[in-house]
């Protein structure tokens, strides 16, 4: 059984020919144990789908059920209200109340279900043991830091033990470097509570980190859905391929079709790859990732030749930009290296199975 359903649902704001539609028959279902991140660029709809899911936004159409129960139903104009969903809610600022200590925030949702004071305690003092927070009770949140602060608010949300926790980009505020390691406790705290958690990010890196699946959202649609493996390896569409990684995007023109191998002509270098989606223009677009291209000093098969414009050292490796030409009829590509390369032309290999062709 799916701890939540939501089935053909549309929301837009305003009314009449004005009207601007922000879910367009968004239809997706959480199991119970997995977590479902919602990704997408800005304005394609995965946080009002999360809010619409709340019941802080409501939906013109569709159905919405969490586990047997419907809070949601367009057709018989029925919608429960927010506090009777039973949903934990961690937002993006973390909503902390600053005048209350670490306990009495935890504690808050759990007074408003009129708990006893000692249930409260119990309750309360294994939810912040579970995460880390047992000796920080009687502290406030302005003594706590950006990561310590994330983890009162995700405690609030877990400590009525709610069927399903939404996440609305619950590490956006920290730093780089505290984003990594909340990011493994996260993951590590979802999989070890057996928590079912539906979290908006528009970072593709994060969704694939701490996902079991993904819904990639695309102008109020969903684009694709699947494990962060397929999303990433087997992309259906474009848009899918750009937005889960670092590309590097090339014209080319079909010489040739047998199946879904592809025959092709970029910058006048004969190049096999492998189509994917239905295009059959002559007219195409070629993509590869970053870290597929190989780079050469001597020629190699499925490879074109580009000099070295420059060279950026990133820690762990070199990113290296190639480049000839200007205007209209620039060609550009970036590839990875151990070493830092000197000036001069390299042939740049991708393999076929690795150029996909849209």
């Amino acid at each position: 059984m799916n701890e939540l359903t939501v089935n053909e649902l549309y929301l837009d704001y305003g009314t009449g020919a004005s009207a601007n539609q922000i879910l367009k028959g968004v239809s997706m279902h959480l199991k119970k144990g997995e977590v479902v991140a919602l990704l997408g660029p800005s304005g394609s709809g995965k946080t009002t789908l999360l809010r619409a899911v709340a019941g802080l936004e409501s939906p013109k159409a569709g159905t919405i059920e969490i586990g047997a129960r419907n809070v949601f139903d367009g057709a018989k104009h029925f919608e429960m209200p927010a506090e009777q969903r039973n949903l934990g809610l961690v937002f993006q600022s973390y909503a902390l109340w600053p005048h209350k200590t670490v306990f009495d925030n935890v504690a808050y949702g759990l007074k408003l279900r009129k708990m006893g004071t000692s249930d409260i305690a119990e309750r309360v003092k294994e939810v912040l043991t579970q995460l880390g927070l047992g000796h920080l009770g009687e502290r406030y949140p302005h003594q706590l830091s950006g990561g310590q602060q994330q983890r009162v608010a995700i405690a609030r949300a877990l400590v009525y033990n709610p069927p399903v926790i939404l996440l609305d980009e619950p590490l956006s505020n920290l730093d780089a470097k505290l984003r990594e390691e909340a990011r493994a406790f996260l993951r590590e705290l979802i999989v070890r509570l057996g928590l079912s958690a539906l979290m908006v990010t528009h970072d593709q890196g994060e969704a694939m980190a701490i996902s079991d699946r993904i819904l990639l959202l695309n102008n109020g649609k969903i684009e694709q859905q699947g494990t962060p493996q397929s999303m990433y390896e087997t992309p259906d569409t474009l848009f899918t391929a750009e937005f889960m990684g670092s590309n590097n995007r090339l014209p080319g023109k079909v010489v040739r079709r047998d199946g879904n191998r592809v025959s092709l002509q970029i910058d006048g270098a004969p190049l096999q790859g492998v189509a994917r989606g239905v295009n059959t223009a002559a007219e195409v677009t070629t993509m590869i990732r970053v870290e597929e291209v190989k780079v050469s000093a001597t020629q190699v098969e499925n490879a074109i030749e580009l000099p070295l414009l420059t060279c950026m050292y990133l820690g762990d490796r070199w990113e290296c930009l190639f480049e000839r030409g200007g205007g209209a009829d620039n060609l550009s590509l970036r590839a990875y290296s151990r070493h830092k390369l000197e000036a001069g032309k390299y042939w740049l290999h991708m393999p076929a199975d690795k150029l996909w062709v849209f």
